[in-house]
């Protein structure tokens, strides 16, 4: 029950789905009951009353130990039940997972997700599901709740490949900015025009027609909001990028020098700030 498996569960309790939450820290799961859902008091409780379980973690070791342990949701009767593993993680990781499910009756598909809190609770998510057809079939209606676009993309653990892949440009494009704003300072020009200049190009993204006024109004010292995505959750991703990589026997020289970039950045105390402050860190520096 983080921001974004908060958002989820909002989303689908204001469906019409009977929705039940866990999480670790039982406090954070208060907003989703305020909303309708109900508490289960361990993993296995949520999975033995539940049909289909979704599931939205930080990491390998969030997700061992969400689903592992006599508490864990594979020590409830899962045969027949619907996993939807939502993490960005690495494929090996959603891999595994399954054959555990499959173990015990129980079928997963990975559905890593592009976009962020507010998507989440508007259905606007991109999914990249890995799984099989079947499985993919009877999730999609699911999906189709959560998400604007529902990609197949393979077997367990294709739609972590995607995930990966397709955050990777717009994570490392957060200091490319950095770099270009540091060009634009002898110019003077008000922050909000830079950004809708940037924006307008073919080097523009789509993150900043959505980001880009608070990205300018960070550039002002002004609060922006939300936290959305924050840096130390981007640093999670690019180290696992990175590793993924390793594991394909190739590097990634930029990934890692952008994530070195975001280390010095948490480490001067913006771990938990939002992805926004990373180009306006970099484009204040007096010099490098």
């Amino acid at each position: 029950m983080g921001k974004m498996g908060t958002a989820l569960a909002v989303r689908l309790t204001g469906l019409g789905h009977e929705i039940t939450v866990w999480n670790r820290t039982a406090a954070k799961a208060q907003a989703a009951a305020q909303a309708g859902a109900k508490i289960a008091a361990t993993p296995r409780e949520l999975a033995s009353n539940s049909e289909v379980i979704i599931s939205i973690l930080t990491n390998a070791e969030a997700i061992a130990a969400a689903f592992d342990g006599k508490d864990g949701l594979l020590a409830a009767e899962v045969s027949g039940k619907l996993f939807i593993e939502m993490s960005t993680v690495r494929p090996v990781t959603e891999k595994a997972l399954g054959a555990k499910v499959g173990a015990k009756g129980g079928a997963l598909i990975d559905c890593p997700v592009g976009g962020t809190v507010g998507p989440a609770r508007d259905g606007k998510l991109l999914g990249f599901v890995g799984g099989a057809a079947a499985d993919v079939a009877r999730a999609k209606p699911l999906l189709d709740q959560m998400c604007r676009r529902v990609e197949h993309v393979g077997p367990i653990g294709s739609g972590a490949s995607m995930k990966l892949a397709i955050n990777l440009p717009l994570l490392v494009y957060w200091q490319a900015l950095g770099e270009a704003l540091v060009l634009c300072k002898p110019l003077g020009l008000d922050p909000a025009r830079i950004l809708d200049i940037f924006a307008d190009t073919s080097g523009g993204p789509n993150v900043l027609k959505v980001r880009g006024p608070a990205i300018a109004k960070a550039l002002k010292g002004e609060d922006t909001g939300a936290i959305t995505f924050d840096i130390d959750s981007i640093r999670k991703d690019l180290q696992t990028m990175i590793e993924e990589a390793a594991a394909l026997g190739s590097t990634l020289p930029v990934t890692a020098r952008a994530l070195e970039c975001f280390d010095e950045a948490s480490n001067e105390g913006l771990g938990k700030g939002d992805a926004t402050l990373l180009p306006v860190r970099w484009g204040k520096q007096a010099k490098r």
